[in-house]
């Protein structure tokens, strides 16, 4: 009888879990221990047969109902994915440009959604990875495009590598507008790949100012390369999708949050 009460708290415990799972998207151990008053190690346990059970995905202090970790996809596939949401990104880091700027815009479809709405005042000045940028961006006759040299990147049509890198030593800029594949709150800002990351951390010491722009898919989500950590960057535009405890997390980070 004691037995079958056991097991009965554990399978009621797991429910628990996994209706808080639903709810949120995320759970947290520290929270899961409040809530089930139990201790830290039991909960860990229990993520663990989640888990075997293919019931959920554990991260660094926590569990989620998704993988977070990302395969690279082509851009044509990527730019299906969340698009309104993109665009109303795009749409609002547009009217960050101000008169005569000097900017840079890394790679990636929500940065391509940007480069969709800029319309320059007075001259631009755009240094940029993306060869799609690049080419939105030369129909301005008032914008001067800086294309960073590199190797190209199929799957981004963007270029990486140390010809761009050595190029950005040359620059300083007012803002950074920056594209990611992943962002979580141990691990910080990634993308899929590690020359990109490493191409990215050298653009965001060429500006003053880095502006993440990122759709709510890529919230908790991890990719090979890590670009910086969470408090390394100054402002983030996302969607309304975009999970509470992360928007809580980045402000109390002193990151500006906008949702678009």
């Amino acid at each position: 009888m004691i037995k079958f009460a056991f097991m009965l708290s554990i399978a009621r415990r797991h429910q628990a879990i996994l209706d808080k799972l639903q709810e949120k998207g995320y759970v947290n151990v520290l929270d899961l221990c409040k809530g089930l008053d139990v201790s830290a190690v039991t909960i860990r346990k229990d993520l663990k047969l989640l888990e075997d059970k293919g019931l959920l995905f554990r991260s660094h202090g926590g569990a989620s109902l998704h993988n977070p970790y990302i395969n690279e996809r082509p851009v044509n596939e990527k730019e299906h994915i969340q698009a309104d949401e993109k665009t109303r990104i795009g749409k609002y880091a547009a009217h960050l440009i101000t008169e005569n700027d000097a900017i840079i815009i890394a790679s990636g479809t929500t940065v391509m959604a940007l480069a969709r709405h800029i319309k320059p005042q007075g001259h631009l000045t755009a240094i940029t990875a993306s060869l799609s940028v690049a080419m939105e961006l030369n129909r301005h006759p008032e914008t001067e495009v800086v294309q960073l040299g590199g190797t190209l990147r199929k799957s981004s049509s963007s270029v990486a590598g140390s010809f761009g890198e050595a190029m950005l030593e040359h620059f300083s800029c007012s803002r950074l507008f920056l594209g990611i594949d992943g962002i979580d709150l141990e691990f910080g800002l990634t993308t899929t790949s590690v020359m990109e990351a490493h191409l990215n951390q050298k653009m965001m010491r060429a500006a003053q100012k880095t502006i993440v722009l990122a759709d709510s898919s890529k919230f908790g989500r991890r990719g090979l390369g890590k670009i910086c950590q969470l408090d390394e960057f100054d402002q983030i535009i996302t969607d309304p999708g975009a999970p509470g405890h992360f928007i809580k997390a980045l402000e109390e980070k002193g990151i500006e949050v906008t949702i678009a």
